[in-house]
């Protein structure tokens, strides 16, 4: 790493320190945790492995601080230890990497010995040299050693003479002598960073950071809000459990935090997010509720309105941000506004407008949703593209993307039947996220593959219906002309409404009693084309 990792600074300095004292530092607040920090994650047996490495001399890495004189908010916590109140001044060296590691040595040294199931219950074999953990508060065997024995040397030893009573009383001795100096004398590398912004270090977290996580920018602002009466988590995963009733349980965060940005009078951009920080507690929890209250209204459309059973249907979840922005200014649109807000969600999902949605995108679709909301203009300005149905013919069916989510929502629309039992498909079941079993081929794709046709253009989406998993099978690889014969047979008048309901026309079926797959195509994905048309128009 140079001096120029982090933009404004001065060259890294390395440092090395006893382990010991950089625990100390953590628990009397010279060295703070970050909000940002993940959760202490390491099984027990990683908790021994490490101290194994510690007793045996081994290396454990080096930690990485970022000396700095921004204001974030600290855990107060560390190992189920209290953290001292932190010193008013700044600079303060913040703990990038290396919490799992310091939280271990913290635990099993400062443990305050109440709970007997606690992970940092842990004591040191004299005999067999293992650490291990212990399950009661009892004293141990006299050749075991508690570890939060070591910080104080008149404990441990006081504690250590009780090996007097053992026939290997001199081998017992000197592990325990051993163990204490290898404490004592252990150090490691600690790295530290100087200036620069909360932006400059988010990306060296994120490629030093053992978990590989990302840091987001959720994470940044809420170790930049943080106070003892606002956890930008809390009223995030509030907001998100309020509505996971209704399905829309895993909205992504940073989804969220757009939304609460523009609550607290800002924009949907980061640039403007990061503004977040000039608010107090009371005026964010004042955002964060409009922003529940939006959510709920905006949860409640979707559903209701369009049919959209969850989060994961939503063909670009940034599309939520801006129906949630018009329900925050707009708490009771009438039938005409709902008709309208209908009309920009099917454009902005034919059109693929949220694929590339950028700041200036963001500055303009909220300023849309405002007008709207305010009664300045009728429909939601927007620079959708008009779609076309090229996407249909050309994109493969994916239940993941944006495109099979809008066919499969509007298959939904029709109450699709299936076309060789002449049984209504289950939609709720269809519709289940990741549920392929109800989605297949109209020509089977091992017949088309059969006859040349190259994978992806047998996955089109205009060649997928909703059909069962029972009625796929008895379709086989067999040819359209053959298969739709036998439905005419079975379903006699009831088979034309089959066609129509899985938005199959005459043009298209004529193309497939002749085994013309290239023609069905076309036809296929006129025909879907035209609902949409109907659907935003």
């Amino acid at each position: 790493m140079t001096d120029t990792a982090v933009s404004g600074s001065k060259a890294p300095k390395p440092e090395v320190e006893r382990v010991e004292e950089l625990a100390r530092r953590v628990l009397s607040a010279d060295i703070l945790l970050p909000k940002f920090q993940r959760d202490f994650v390491w099984t027990k047996k990683q908790v021994l492995d490490l101290w194994d490495s510690i007793a045996s001399d081994y290396p454990i890495g080096s930690i990485l601080l970022w000396r700095s004189r921004e204001e974030l908010r600290a855990e107060r916590h560390i190992a189920d230890l209290a953290i001292a109140e932190p010193k008013d001044e700044y600079p303060v060296n913040y703990l990038l990497d290396g919490q799992q590691r310091l939280s271990s040595v913290c635990g099993a040294l400062y443990w305050n010995g109440s709970d007997p199931e606690s992970q940092w219950n842990i004591a040191y074999d004299l005999r067999s040299k293992r650490f291990l953990h212990l399950s009661n508060l009892d004293a141990p065997p006299n050749h075991q050693v508690r570890l939060n024995w070591l910080p104080d040397p008149a404990t441990y030893f006081t504690q250590l003479n009780r090996v007097s009573s053992e026939k290997d009383e001199t081998d017992l001795r000197l592990a325990g002598n051993a163990l204490f100096t290898r404490l004592k004398d252990y150090k490691i590398a600690a790295v530290t960073l100087f200036g620069g912004s909360l932006n400059d270090i988010a990306p060296i977290f994120e490629r030093i950071n053992s978990r590989g996580t990302p840091l987001t920018i959720v994470d940044l602002m809420r170790a930049a809000t943080w106070s003892e009466d606002f956890d930008l988590f809390d009223a995030i995963d509030n907001l998100r459990s309020s509505i996971s009733i209704k399905g829309f349980n895993d909205i992504d965060r940073k989804v969220i935090l757009r939304s609460f940005s523009a609550s607290a009078g800002g924009g949907f951009s980061e640039g403007s997010i990061d503004d977040l920080r000039k608010h107090k507690a009371d005026d964010l929890n004042a955002a964060s509720k409009s922003t529940e209250a939006a959510y709920k209204l905006a949860i409640d459309f979707l559903s209701t309105d369009l049919g959209i059973p969850s989060d994961k249907h939503i063909p670009y979840i940034n599309q939520l941000v801006v129906i949630a922005e018009i329900f925050r200014l707009l708490p009771k649109p009438d039938a005409t506004q709902r008709l309208a807000m209908k009309r920009w969600f099917w454009r902005t999902s034919a059109s693929g407008y949220f694929g590339g949605w950028n700041t200036g995108n963001m500055a303009a679709d909220q300023q849309a949703a405002k007008d709207f909301a305010l009664g300045k203009t009728a429909e939601i300005a927007t620079s959708a593209a008009t779609p076309n149905a090229e996407v249909w013919k050309n994109q493969q069916f994916r239940l993941n993307t944006a495109h099979a989510k809008i066919l499969s929502q509007i298959l939904a629309f029709n109450n699709p039947i299936d076309f060789l039992t002449g049984q209504l498909i289950d939609i709720d079941k269809a519709l289940h996220y990741q549920n392929t079993k109800e989605y297949h081929h109209f020509f089977p794709r091992d017949y088309l593959i059969n006859k040349g046709v190259p994978a992806r253009r047998a996955n089109a989406l205009a060649n997928f219906v909703m059909l069962t998993a029972d009625s796929n099978k008895k379709i086989t690889n067999r040819a359209p002309s053959d298969y739709l014969q036998e439905c005419q047979q079975k379903l006699g008048s009831d088979f034309k409404k089959a066609m129509e309901t899985n938005l199959i026309s005459d043009a298209a079926l004529s193309a497939a009693m002749s085994d013309d797959f290239d023609e069905f195509i076309v036809q296929r994905a006129n025909t879907i084309q035209s609902r949409v048309n109907e659907l935003i128009s």
